[in-house]
């Protein structure tokens, strides 16, 4: 017999203002259970020693997660100089130091390095899988961890603040897949010292950005005191990118039943308008202003990608 799954099926998004010391797991647990919802997914993972924005995908909204974190990130960081940790963050290890400190002129210059895609090793303490195995676990079990470098996006880096000789704050925009950590690592090392993040915050991920973002004990009260549009964000939500496509009920219920809808019939009657789209263009099928399914215009069809059971 089938497990019947418990909660309630809630579908939308929540922005969280992920705290210090919880994982992206465990915050989306807690979110979880503080709504009673059936199912629930993050959209990016913040190691436990970040802050900020983290996506939380509730119900049918798990099905756009890789539409969140394939998006845009944007973060704030303190790099600590002088200092650097097997972790390349506050938790590790420190195993260098140096008594460079770099000024404002020399990071400046060294940042225009840092632009566009760029080669980069991941930290040998993430999740990254190697063999099978988590990068962290093998680390932390003494293993020797080799990661390939990849190669990521960084949009923009800028330098606003160095409360002190030994810290300054950056504000990153970058593409998936970049670690902060590594960042702040080789741009301590091109500067001729050594370094590591001694504070992180995501302030965007995909179309979240922290404006919109609510700490957990806010969640809490509002769950018990105010509507779910208060804190509830609609699925769509995460497809800003995505041109949405109305259709009627009919072609809607094709679409929900794995079938898909013909742009045009004989004589060139026009079914859906999709004058503004390309073929294979990815797209929001909605009807009676909700979302039914993630769709692909294909060879004169709306062919369904992902439906939307909502």
């Amino acid at each position: 017999m089938a497990r019947t799954r418990r909660g309630q099926p809630i579908h939308g998004w929540v922005v969280l203002d992920k705290p210090l010391g919880l994982s992206s797991a465990q915050a989306t647990a807690r979110v979880k259970r503080l709504l009673d919802a059936a199912k629930a997914g993050h959209g990016g993972t913040l190691d436990p020693l970040a802050t900020g924005v983290l996506p939380i995908a509730l119900g049918e909204a798990t099905k756009t997660v890789s539409y969140v974190m394939d998006g845009p990130k944007a973060y704030r960081f303190t790099l600590c100089w002088g200092d650097a940790r097997d972790t390349d963050d506050a938790e590790g290890a420190v195993i260098a130091t140096s008594e460079i400190r770099p000024d404002k002129m020399a990071i400046s210059a060294a940042l225009q390095h840092f632009i566009g895609e760029i080669e980069q090793t991941p930290p040998a303490y993430s999740a990254i899988k190697i063999d099978g195995k988590r990068a962290y676990a093998m680390a932390r079990a003494g293993e020797v961890v080799k990661i390939a470098a990849r190669h990521v996006r960084i949009d923009g880096i800028t330098l606003i603040g160095q409360p002190d000789a030994d810290h300054a704050i950056f504000e990153v925009k970058c593409g998936k897949g970049t670690y902060i950590r590594s960042l702040a690592r080789d741009l301590a090392v091109n500067l001729g010292t050594c370094g590591h993040v001694s504070a992180l915050r995501r302030t965007a991920s995909g179309p979240f950005t922290e404006d919109c973002a609510i700490s957990l004990e806010s969640l809490e009260s509002l769950v018990h005191s105010a509507p779910p549009s208060d804190y509830l964000l609609a699925i769509e939500t995460a497809l800003d990118d995505i041109p949405a496509l109305a259709l009627n009920a009919a072609q809607a219920d094709h679409l929900k039943h794995g079938r898909p809808v013909r742009v045009q019939g004989e004589g060139g009657r026009i079914f859906v308008d999709t004058e503004s789209l390309n073929d294979g263009d990815v797209l929001c099928a909605m009807a009676d202003g909700r979302p039914v399914a993630l769709a692909r215009l294909e060879d004169g069809e709306i062919r369904p990608v992902r439906v939307l059971n909502i």
